[in-house]
C-alpha cells in the first residue's frame, strides 16, 4: 500500500466543489480518496466516483482507486461502528472500502476524561477487525490517536493498526507518534501537511521554509509536500481549485538536500504550533 500521494475532500461538500477536483486529481495520477462520514460528502463522492468509473477516457477501474472513510465520534462502540462502515459503503456505492480508520479516540456527548473512551474506542477496533476478515474492509486504521492511545490499542488488538492518520508538518514533528509507527510497521498519513492554509498564506511564518522557497524558486505548499514524502510519508493535500491539486502534484519534480530537510525538522523546536484538534486531552 504504498501510495504517498492523495487527494482530501476535507470542507468540500457540495458536487461543485468535489466534481472537477476530483476529476482533475485523477488526470493529474493521484489514486487515493480520502473522506469521512463527519466530511458530509460520501453520497456526492459515490455518484462521482461512478461517473470515473464509466468514464472510458480516464480508463480508471475501481481496482485502480484507494478509497478511505472514517468512522465519527457519534458512532463509536461495537454495534454502531460496525453498522457505519456498511452506511459509508451504501453511500459510496461500492462494494469494499481500501481503508477504513476510526476518525478521533473520543466520543460524542462524552467528557474527555471519562474512561468510557477507551472502551468505545477498542469496541469499535475489534468491529473493525471484524469487517476486515470479512473483506468489506481491506485495511484499517486509526487517526488522531497519541502514544498512549496507540499503547493501549496494541496491547488489546489482533490486527495491527495498517495507517495511523495525524496533523504532521515541521510545526509539529511528532516523533514519538513516527517512533511508535515504525516499530510496529504502521503506515504514517500526515493531514495539515500545509497547517490548514496557515503555512503557505503568511498568517504563521516560517524563515527557514521561506528560504528554501525562494531558493529553488518553487511554492512553499510544494516544499512542505516534498518534506512529507521525502519522510515517506502519505499526504492528503486538498483544494477546492483544480488548477491548485494540479499544481500540488509536481511535487514529484523537486527534491530537497538533507541540509533543507534538517532545517525543516527542526522548525517545531523553536515553532511548535498545532493547527487542528488536540487528542491529548481524551481519556
Amino acid at each position: 500500500m504504498l501510495i504517498l500521494f492523495l487527494v482530501g475532500t476535507y470542507q468540500m461538500k457540495t458536487r461543485k466543489e468535489l466534481h472537477p477536483s476530483i476529476f482533475q486529481a485523477i488526470q493529474s495520477g493521484y489514486r487515493l480518496i480520502d473522506t469521512a462520514t463527519v466530511y458530509r460528502n460520501e453520497e456526492i463522492i459515490g455518484k462521482i466516483l461512478k461517473e470515473v468509473f464509466e468514464d472510458t477516457a480516464l480508463g480508471v477501474k475501481r481496482e485502480d482507486l484507494f478509497i478511505t472513510s472514517k468512522l465519527a465520534p457519534q458512532d463509536q462502540g461495537y454495534d454502531k461502528c460496525y453498522q457505519a462502515v456498511l452506511t459509508s459503503l451504501k453511500k459510496l456505492e461500492l462494494d469494499y472500502l481500501d481503508l477504513y480508520l476510526i476518525h478521533w479516540p473520543g466520543s460524542s456527548k462524552t467528557d474527555l476524561s471519562d474512561p468510557i473512551n477507551q472502551k468505545n474506542r477498542s469496541d469499535s477496533y475489534r468491529a473493525l477487525e471484524k469487517l476486515y476478515q470479512e473483506g468489506k474492509v481491506k485495511h484499517i486504521g486509526i487517526s488522531n490517536y497519541t502514544p498512549e492511545h496507540m499503547k493501549q490499542l496494541l496491547s488489546t488488538c489482533t490486527i495491527i493498526p495498517h495507517v495511523h492518520q495525524f496533523e504532521l508538518h515541521p510545526c509539529l514533528y511528532q516523533t514519538d507518534i513516527i517512533d511508535l509507527c515504525t516499530q510496529n510497521k504502521i503506515i504514517v498519513q500526515a493531514y495539515s501537511s500545509l497547517g490548514e492554509g496557515k503555512l503557505i498564506n503568511g498568517e504563521v511564518r516560517v524563515a527557514a521554509l521561506e528560504e528554501i522557497s525562494k531558493r529553488m524558486n518553487v511554492s512553499t505548499a510544494l516544499i512542505l509536500l516534498r518534506w512529507a514524502i521525502q519522510h515517506e510519508w502519505i499526504i492528503i493535500p486538498k483544494s477546492k481549485n483544480p488548477e491548485r491539486v494540479k499544481e500540488n502534484a509536481e511535487v514529484w519534480s523537486i527534491k530537497l538536500s538533507d541540509e533543507d530537510m534538517k532545517a525543516l525538522d527542526d522548525v517545531h523546536k523553536s515553532q511548535p504550533h498545532r493547527f487542528c484538534w488536540d487528542p491529548f486531552t481524551v481519556a
